[in-house]
């Protein structure tokens, strides 16, 4: 069994991106701008505490203490008319700030607005459900739960939907590391053979652009083959004389003249 390594920094060695990279401030345009949303704002405002208000990209965004996420929601859907829940997950911050923003999507149909409702919690503060007023949370939430970790009160069936019951760990979380960690490694041999079987079969290939030269089936070799169940050797990669598709084209497929296409002045 290999030796465990420390992956808790691995996104900050990533060879290709940079998953703590945070993208520049859109600009912010103050809510009496619009007179829907200022009247909205407005009437909200008398019932609950608003942290922060403002239109970004023609959207009403809304920040709001943790504990009104339900009161709000509430508020938003039966007496401000905002009658569809779009979306609902959450950003990981807890590398600065050591915790989440949860945010709620809404729209409404009779006013054609958008609303994005927003709240920051601790990692390990938990949320109330709003299955209650909107079903799409059912999966919504799980999949928060599943990911990130974020824990929600009230849910009738509060637990993962992606992963396993039994996994550990959140993979959407930024130090999740990209091809999983030593469980994720070891968690099908585990299953289907048993851990005795690690040093027979060796841990999962979880990088999905990784490629064996020498596999059975020589897939990266296009043109050396060997046959299937060889022993893949560097004295049996003569080249073979077996032709593909992509070397001389596509035989059957006539070449396009753009002088014979036709532009349709109308769909039919």
């Amino acid at each position: 069994m290999r030796e465990y390594v420390n992956k808790q920094d691995v996104q900050k060695k990533s060879y290709f991106s940079d998953r703590f990279y945070v993208t520049p401030t859109i600009s912010r345009i103050d809510v009496n701008q619009d007179e829907i949303f200022a009247n909205d704002v407005k009437y909200l405002s008398s019932k609950v505490d608003i942290l922060d208000k403002y239109i970004q990209k023609e959207h009403l965004v809304l920040y709001i203490n943790p504990n009104d996420n339900l009161k709000v929601i509430e508020i938003l859907k039966n007496e401000l008319e905002y009658d569809m829940m779009i979306d609902i997950s959450a950003i990981d911050y807890l590398a600065s700030k050591d915790g989440f923003e949860i945010f709620y999507e809404l729209l409404s149909m009779s006013k054609n607005k958008r609303l994005r409702l927003k709240f920051f919690i601790q990692e390990k503060e938990s949320i109330n459900s709003v299955y209650g007023l909107f079903k799409m949370a059912n999966w919504a939430e799980r999949e928060m739960y599943d990911m990130y970790g974020v824990k929600i009160l009230n849910h009738p069936n509060m637990k993962r939907i992606l992963m396993p019951n039994d996994w550990q760990g959140h993979p959407l979380r930024k130090t999740y590391p990209l091809q999983g960690d030593e469980f994720a490694a070891w968690y099908e041999v585990d299953k289907i053979f048993g851990k005795e079987a690690r040093d027979v079969i060796g841990p999962e290939i979880r990088d999905a652009a990784a490629i064996d030269r020498y596999d059975t089936t020589r897939f990266s070799r296009l043109g050396h083959e060997v046959a299937f169940g060889d022993e893949v050797t560097k004295d049996n990669e003569q080249k073979t004389s077996k032709q593909y598709l992509e070397d001389d084209g596509v035989k059957f497929i006539k070449k396009f003249k753009e002088e014979d296409s036709v532009t349709l002045k109308e769909r039919k």
